[in-house]
């Protein structure tokens, strides 16, 4: 194990894996709790579901929770969503040891109980900014996603709607 005590840079994270859950925000580290066993349960559906698409097509590469992608550089930040996809063509092979550079081209976040709405959309305008294409946040309270293409282009899907061929209850298990 590495013993760390400041963390300011991407470099300095990833030579840091005894912290725990965590993320760099503009060069501040941020701790996150452990996910709850629904909120894991869901995300794993979800990452489940997509790699079977993705595999199947040859459209790239789907990644678990956990996975730091580093969107922003001096300061640096490393945001890890639950569920991620990368196309074919920015991977080029397998992916490296250190963070994907670059946000992924779509981000999933579910929602945990100790979510803050602030923080999420923050999230949220985090990986737009950066160039993600789409985010999906799956509230599992309310059984909806909300789906965001853009800060402005915004949709809410129902567990009754479809979502990109996969009926939304389905994301819930």
């Amino acid at each position: 194990m590495t013993a760390t005590t400041h963390v300011t840079t991407a470099d300095d994270l990833l030579a840091a894996p005894d912290l725990g859950p965590c993320e760099l925000l503009r060069g501040k580290l941020v701790m996150m709790s452990p996910a709850g066993s629904e909120h894991g349960f869901i995300a794993a559906n979800i990452t489940a579901r997509l790699a079977t698409f993705v595999r199947r097509r040859g459209l790239g590469a789907v990644f678990g929770a956990e996975t730091g992608f580093q969107i922003a550089h001096d300061p640096d930040t490393v945001r890890a969503p639950d569920v991620a996809f990368v196309r074919a063509e920015r991977i080029g092979g397998r992916p490296g040891k250190d963070f994907f550079q670059g946000p992924p081209d779509l981000a999933v976040e579910v929602v945990s109980p100790s979510d803050r709405a602030g923080e999420v959309l923050a999230k949220v305008g985090d990986w737009l900014d950066a160039g993600c294409r789409a985010v999906w946040v799956v509230d599992p309270d309310s059984r909806t996603v909300l789906l965001y293409r853009g800060r402005s282009d915004v949709c809410s899907l129902a567990a009754d709607a479809t979502l990109d061929g996969m009926p939304v209850a389905d994301v819930f298990g």
